[in-house]
């Protein structure tokens, strides 16, 4: 019951952490690089998030009949194909695709979440149920804070790296754009139109190469995920 405690929990974080960290680049990429508005990219987004919901409930029955584990590494093959469909698209992904990978990723997410909590639940006894619920709530935060702060830190280095400025701005106005992709708009919007247009191109063509990156790193933790599944928590299962 440990391991399948403990299996649960990590199954847990790194499924947040891969649904995180693709909203922190996707929610700019839809605002900064293709150019739709907040609201707008809300909206593209919201199939995704549909689908999420719809298979948390449907994993259930799903469980039933084909079993907790089985349906666990099926969500987060699913995922790690997501992130593979980004990686395929490459640089500048074509919009419709890139929401195409974000609905298999919700579809993969919602099973895995679902039924990494409930396992993780039926893993204590009764009397520990509210600690292991604790716990597992503390593993969701967990996953939420890391999927930003590290594939958000590993994205903005390699997009920092890959960034060419024009020889023109200052390098106080250089170091701004270097760091974040809606800084580089920022500096950008005080360029003359041949500056602000270069600044621009480089910048969304260096934040898609660390995007490649971070998506290969995600793919490779949910596989990571599923293999554990299968030598840790399905065992114990059975």
């Amino acid at each position: 019951n440990n391991g399948r405690f403990s299996g649960s929990l990590i199954v847990n974080l790194i499924g947040v952490f891969s649904l995180v960290g693709f909203i922190y680049f996707v929610s700019q990429h839809l605002q900064l690089i293709a150019g739709y508005s907040p609201i707008e990219a809300g909206l593209l987004m919201t199939p995704g998030l549909i689908l999420t919901m719809g298979f948390g409930l449907l994993s259930v029955p799903l469980s039933k009949r084909f079993g907790s584990p089985n349906i666990m590494i099926l969500g987060l093959l699913f995922s790690a194909i997501a992130y593979t469909i980004v990686i395929v698209a490459g640089s500048n992904p074509n919009v419709v695709l890139l929401m195409a990978a974000f609905c298999v990723l919700g579809i993969g997410i919602g099973m895995t979440e679902t039924l990494s909590n409930d396992m993780a639940l039926a893993a204590v006894p009764a009397s520990k149920a509210g600690a292991a619920s604790a716990i597992s709530e503390t593993a969701y935060e967990v996953g939420a804070v890391l999927g930003t702060a590290v594939l958000g830190t590993i994205l903005n280095t390699v997009y920092s790296s890959n960034l060419q400025v024009p020889g023109s701005i200052s390098s106080d106005s250089a170091a701004r754009a270097g760091e974040t992709l809606s800084g580089a708009h920022q500096v950008a919007a005080t360029l003359d139109p041949a500056s602000a247009q270069a600044l621009i191109e480089s910048a969304a063509q260096a934040f898609d190469h660390g995007v490649l990156f971070t998506s290969g790193i995600a793919a490779v933790l949910s596989l990571i995920a599923a293999v554990m599944v299968v030598k840790i928590i399905k065992p114990a299962v059975k």
